[in-house]
């Protein structure tokens, strides 16, 4: 009988939720940075319109990545 030393699965679910998790939220914040600036070059140009919906964008990334941080961390509090 031999002793199991890694729990593959275990390790391969926990690796591609991270990498899932990692790149998502990067990808998220980066979109609420991109509409920040974007926000700043609209009104800068008069398009209160066009800049509402980039500002509009940029809270909610902000807000997908905030739920995303917190979310993690119930999840790491609760193992």
């Amino acid at each position: 009988m031999t002793a199991l030393i890694v729990e593959t699965k275990d390790l391969v679910q926990t690796v591609i939720a991270s990498v899932v998790a990692g790149v998502g939220v990067t990808v998220v914040f980066s979109v609420a940075i991109w509409g920040a600036a974007r926000f700043a070059d609209l009104s800068r140009n008069e398009r209160p319109l066009a800049a509402g919906a980039a500002a509009a964008a940029a809270a909610l990334a902000a807000f997908v990545t905030l739920a995303a941080v917190a979310f993690g961390l119930v999840i790491m509090t609760r193992k």
